[in-house]
């Protein structure tokens, strides 16, 4: 029987640091996929394998469970930022990048949620609560930044809670197993709340 090479064994033995970026990368893709599959408890073995590369590359770039979900996070954030700086930007655009990766990323949904007075964030241990509030905290007041730059005077999120109050909404009713239906819904909230809403899509370079 025909033995087929592994991803790691096709993978040069030696491609430096252009490798190092590009299975970084394809882990966090990975995860994010599989995190919107299966949710933050996904088997990171799954995750690996997703990403073409072994998990000893995993445990390399990731040590634990939370490195790469903070990752993840951190990569959803950097997107709706990018969106947010780029020349012509505007809410409603900034908003569908926003509800790509709530319908994507079951993480960036607990973020978003995180509660600041000393809760438990969902996929967490609960020894490490105080630095992850901090960085989830973080994250998401960096999340309203790039939303509040592209308000409007008079616009109805204009209060001072009344973004982020509106963005937990949203993805509060982000559920269901099917991609799909999950931007179906995050669409409706939207509609619900009187806010347009731009293409739903990823970041586009």
């Amino acid at each position: 029987m025909t033995q087929h090479p592994t991803a790691e064994e096709r993978r040069p033995a030696n491609d430096g640091p252009k490798a190092a970026a590009r299975n970084r990368a394809a882990l966090i893709a990975a995860a994010r996929e599989v995190y919107a599959e299966h949710g933050l408890d996904a088997p990171l073995s799954g995750i690996a394998r997703r990403a073409g590369v072994g998990q000893g590359v995993l445990y390399r770039h990731f040590p634990d469970r939370a490195a790469l979900a903070d990752a993840v996070l951190e990569e959803n954030v950097r997107e709706v930022e990018q969106t947010a700086a780029a020349a012509g930007a505007t809410l409603a655009g900034v908003l569908g990048v926003l509800t790509w990766h709530l319908t994507e990323s079951a993480a960036f949904i607990g973020l978003l949620h995180a509660d600041r007075t000393g809760g438990r964030i969902e996929g967490r241990t609960e020894d490490r609560t105080d630095g992850v509030h901090a960085h989830a905290s973080a994250l998401s007041e960096r999340v309203a930044r790039s939303l509040r730059g592209h308000l409007t005077a008079g616009h109805r999120l204009a209060g001072a809670d009344d973004l982020m109050l509106a963005v937990a909404m949203v993805s509060g009713a982000v559920t269901g197993p099917a991609r799909a239906e999950r931007e179906r819904r995050a669409l409706a909230a939207w509609r619900l709340l009187g806010v347009e809403v731009g293409a739903v899509r990823p970041f586009a370079g």
